[in-house]
């Protein structure tokens, strides 16, 4: 286009190319004022699409992939009872001990209550567990995110307020997320490192704007942000792994704590929320009294005389033989199947890669081989356990059955690897053995790998071949249950000529040790969503592998991995969310990282009749959460 010119006071053209001569001032005019135009209007319909994909509206809820299934008028959750009574004392158990109120650091052991639940500790929004990911507005009455999710903003409910009455202030979520980020587990820290910046907006709103545009789990990450008053925990409290009592803005308040054995959290009269649609229904009870136990003997026993209300079993042999006691013939306690729709999750006996002794990829599918599955169902749990063979078992997540598909192939052409066909065609499954638990043809399988990796048999006794060192290694437990199931397999490997030592050790040094990665071998549960994200670089992203406190537990280090992983946080759709999981699947399983274990079919539970549940159940089964008191007739 040939550009104007009236430096003389005559309208002039530069001549173009073709050397088009000077036209009339008339001509000039004209042409100067449609090109004008024509650059108002590319001007103004490019800042109308920068603005669509910069601009939000404010939203009661967000959902992973496409929109949430609650309306914007909606009051409660489908799966609570709206008209609850109030009142009466819910006594659960747990295994283990703990010393600290501290949910957030790495020191200590904490009362796992306070971080996994919204009890004291409330976050900017409230999960739906009746949909695989979506969040409505607790502490945040809004949400607005654009559509490229390159930055997410929360407005403040304005009547929030903690439990000694302050407000819930933006300087508030400002703290917490810098705190956390900072000062707080790894799993915070990989996940807020992502923002590149925090914005005060007016007075109530805040805006949180990403570096990593391919994440788009983020908005969601951040609305699950667990907020602390500042003027409590500002300084050095929060690094503190003590017993001091929590505040928080919550439902429930601590009430009375025996160090190690017991907290009881009381219903707070004056809390700020319970009209709030993801409130309302829940949190029924005047007191949430936690037991803690050594062991899952003790604490059946505990339930049995009455001493825990409700239990949520996953011992098949318990399941089938030890629920015949009075209390269950007459009524008084009700046993109940309930059926989920999670992903099994992974139950696995974990290699510690970084051993020398478990480095070879052989030597631990060698040793899983040598689990007989059939063997120890049929006799320790009476063959009421399935098999897990995926890490998202039971679940359109996961790779059995499903042949790579172009995205998953995609992902993986970088790294110029293949996989072992069976799990490229999806026809892979854990070896079966004929379940005499002395199975000739998986030992000799396995003495061929441990032979490719540099082992021989020598006196009946397994041995490097190099080093001439035997091999052996120490099994890890915390209950009577993992040391049974311990002990099976060691006779099993006695037929290899290996020595796995089952040592069992008190629930401190046992978290201790776990958190510092001081071990061979322990079992270990991995608790699966229908939504993976964030949480899978905590579980096996190779950066967690070196940081202490993730539950990378066997050090898994691997690119393509890793490529999974950021696949499934850039995820636009859930078809290509079911691709990346599903690659990220046969990855684990290629690498046999753990021996797969077993999963119960559905969720079993005991309790006591005078405890009732909404019918609706979640995908998740049925949370104590929606329960309430309902005394019987003496």
């Amino acid at each position: 286009m040939s550009i104007p010119d009236c430096a003389d006071g005559v309208w002039h053209v530069v001549p173009n190319d073709s050397g088009t001569p000077e036209m009339s001032k008339r001509e000039a005019m004209t042409s100067l004022l449609d090109d004008t135009i024509r650059r108002i209007l590319l001007a103004f319909v490019g800042s109308c699409l920068a603005i669509g994909l910069s601009h939000a509206d404010p939203q009661h809820g967000i959902a992973m992939h496409g929109d949430p299934g609650y309306a914007p008028d909606f009051t409660h959750f489908s799966y609570v009872n709206p008209d609850a009574p109030i009142g009466g004392d819910l006594t659960v158990a747990t295994l283990g001990r703990f010393d600290s109120l501290n949910p957030f650091i790495v020191r200590g052991s904490p009362v796992i209550q306070l971080r996994s639940t919204n009890y004291v500790f409330e976050r900017l929004m409230g999960r739906a567990f009746d949909e695989p990911f979506s969040l409505y507005g607790l502490l945040a009455e809004t949400i607005e995110v654009p559509e490229d999710r390159a930055w997410v903003e929360f407005t403040l409910r304005p009547e929030a307020r903690f439990s000694d009455g302050t407000p819930v202030k933006v300087d508030d979520v400002i703290f917490s997320f810098e705190r956390l980020r900072d000062d707080g587990r790894p799993n915070y820290r990989n996940s807020y490192s992502k923002v590149a910046t925090v914005d005060r907006i007016g007075e109530r709103g805040v805006r949180f704007t990403f570096n990593d545009t391919s994440d788009r789990e983020l908005p969601l990450i951040i609305g699950l942000l667990q907020v602390l008053p500042k003027h409590v925990y500002d300084g050095e409290r929060f690094n503190e792994a003590g017993l001091d009592t929590p505040i928080g803005s919550g439902p429930y308040l601590v009430d009375e704590v025996e160090a190690g054995s017991q907290i009881r959290f009381r219903r707070n009269p004056d809390y700020w929320g319970w009209d709030v649609p993801v409130v309302r229904g829940q949190y029924n009870f005047e007191t949430m009294t936690v037991d803690y136990y050594r062991d899952n003997g003790t604490m059946f026993e505990a339930f049995r005389k009455g001493l825990v209300d409700y239990r949520n079993e996953a011992d098949p042999t318990r399941w089938a033989t030890a629920y015949e006691f009075p209390a269950v013939e007459d009524g008084r306690v009700v046993t109940e199947t309930i059926e989920t729709s999670l992903p099994k999750g992974m139950d696995g006996m974990v290699f510690n890669t970084r051993r020398e002794i478990f480095a070879d990829v052989r030597v631990r599918k060698a040793l899983t081989l040598l689990f007989d599955f059939e063997w120890i169902n049929k006799t320790l749990y009476y063959g009421l356990f399935g098999r897990t063979e995926s890490y998202f078992h039971g679940s359109p997540l996961s790779s059995l059955g499903v042949p790579m598909d172009a995205r998953e192939t995609e992902i993986l052409a970088p790294f110029g690897r293949t996989l072992d066909p069976s799990l490229m065609d999806g026809s892979f499954a854990l070896p079966k053995s004929n379940g005499s638990g002395r199975d000739r043809r998986a030992l000799r399988a396995a003495l061929t790998l441990f032979e490719e990796a540099g082992y021989e048999l020598r006196e009946g006794v397994l041995t490097n071949t190099t080093t001439g060192e035997p091999f052996t290694f120490e099994y890890m437990v915390v209950s009577r249950d993992q040391e049974r199931l311990g002990l099976s397999y060691a006779k099993s490997l006695e037929r290899a000529g290996i020595e796995m030592v089952v040592r069992q050790i008190d629930s401190t040094q046992f978290q201790q040790r776990r958190q510092t990665y001081d071990y061979d071998m322990f079992q270990n549960r991995w608790f699966l969503s229908l939504s993976p994200g964030n949480e899978q670089k905590f579980y096996w992203g190779s950066p967690a592998a070196d940081a202490e406190g993730t539950r990378n537990y066997m050090g898994v280090k691997n690119p393509a991995i890793d490529a999974a992983i950021e696949a499934l946080l850039a995820a636009r759709s859930r078809e290509d969310l079911e691709s990346a999981a599903r690659l990220l699947d046969r990855l684990l399983l290629d690498g046999y990282y753990v021996i797969p274990l077993f999963h119960t079919p559905a969720q079993w539970i005991g309790r006591w009749a005078g405890y009732k549940r909404p019918e609706t159940g979640t995908l998740y089964g049925s949370p104590v959460e929606t329960w309430w008191h309902a005394p019987t007739e003496q």
